[in-house]
């Protein structure tokens, strides 16, 4: 899945670009991890592929982070940008070890827990889709600091991926008297109309990106896709770097039989596992020859993963079984584990899909009884399951 915390881009706070320059004077746009030493068989072995630019933070960088908070803060927010940018999860992990000391998991005597690493550890749970733990990591960052807005603000996206919408709207209800106007409007998330009516005249470009993205996946599901296709360019123009909204946009491109369109939008991106998978399929669809090496890596991808105990990308691995492999079978059962951590309208759509690809129709009762119970509106919904009903 791609999953974004609005409240990681720093839009309750401001200073998130601020911090991130200033690590990058530093500096400090990368780190090691601390794991045991792989030896490769040969010169050839590729251990990993780097985004270019990328370098090393020194130890020496690392050990003040573990001292000095206002070190170790805008260090984790670089890490968790740079695993949103490549898709590179190990970057969590380094976030992670920097914001160790100063979330109550280090030796006594050791630094005073801080609210604000807290919420970045949250973000970091999120990421690896450990919802649960990110709560109640949450709750734990607003008993130090009980008015603060990015936690609040968190602690409504999560809730929104697990499909706790009362709550997720409780919380929002939270950051509307702690936030600026354009993140309570975007949290809660108010009506299309409303939103589309925010003026974008001031605001930073990361933020219009994400007002722009929102909107745009308000205009899908509506079935206004003219309107989506324009918000999420915007976005994208706003924002280039933003691999959420690049998806997105595949996607609306892809539904809409427009995949060469598609193959030049994701141009150069095949790095990013959940791009690949969009590359994958219009791949297939244009009966494309690079389609067996995109398929392999994603192959391999996921089965790494499965080794590794993860299921962080399970939603793709079910569209990657359904719309690629032709294995449905597999893709049900893909999509009954991604059903198990998250309740996002994507969610229902692969689990209703591969039930009835699989010829069990009533394996997506789940998904089919959520819709209902919380009235979700989605034109593609609707149309999947009016067809197949």
């Amino acid at each position: 899945m791609i999953n974004r915390v609005t409240l990681a881009r720093g839009f309750a706070r401001g200073g998130l670009l601020r911090d991130i320059l200033w690590a990058i004077l530093l500096g400090l746009s990368a780190s090691v991890g601390n794991s045991r030493p792989f030896i490769p068989p040969d010169d050839s072995t590729v251990l990993a592929e780097v985004p270019p630019g990328t370098r090393h933070a020194e130890l020496a960088a690392r050990q003040v982070a573990a001292k000095r908070l206002d070190v170790a803060l805008p260090l984790a927010q670089l890490y968790i940008r740079q695993a949103r940018s490549t898709g590179d999860l190990r970057y969590l992990g380094y976030a992670e070890a920097v914001l160790a000391p100063w979330i109550g998991r280090s030796a006594p005597g050791a630094a005073a827990t801080s609210a604000d690493a807290l919420v970045l550890h949250a973000t970091v749970l999120q990421s690896r889709h450990e919802f649960l733990r990110a709560l109640n990591v949450l709750e734990q960052a607003r008993a130090l600091r009980p008015d603060d807005p990015q936690a609040w603000l968190t602690s409504a996206t999560v809730l929104r991926v697990l499909g706790r919408y009362e709550q997720s709207m409780a919380a929002c209800e939270q950051v509307a008297v702690r936030a600026d106007s354009v993140v309570a409007a975007l949290c809660k998330p108010s009506a299309y109309a409303a939103i589309a009516q925010i003026s974008s005249q001031g605001m930073p470009a990361e933020e219009r990106a994400w007002r722009d993205s929102e909107l745009g996946e308000m205009a899908v599901r509506l079935g206004r896709d003219d309107e989506a296709e324009r918000w999420l360019r915007d976005g994208l123009r706003s924002s280039p770097a933003d691999f959420y909204i690049r998806a997105s946009y595949a996607d609306l491109l892809l539904r809409n039989g427009r995949a060469q369109e598609a193959l030049t939008l994701l141009k150069g991106q095949d790095a990013l596992e959940p791009l690949l998978l969009r590359i994958a399929i219009a791949q297939k669809v244009l009966r494309h020859p690079g389609l067996q090496q995109s398929a392999a890596r994603l192959a391999a991808a996921f089965a790494a993963e499965a080794q590794r105990g993860e299921g962080i990308h399970r939603r793709e691995e079910a569209r990657f079984l359904l719309d690629v492999q032709n294995d449905p079978r597999a893709a049900l059962t893909a999509a009954q584990e991604n059903w198990k951590v998250q309740h996002e309208c994507d969610d229902v759509l692969v689990l209703v899909r591969a039930a009835h690809a699989a010829g069990v129709p009533q394996a997506a009762a789940p998904a089919a009884a959520f819709v209902r119970e919380h009235g979700m509106q989605d034109v593609r919904i609707a149309a999947l399951m009016g067809v197949r009903s």
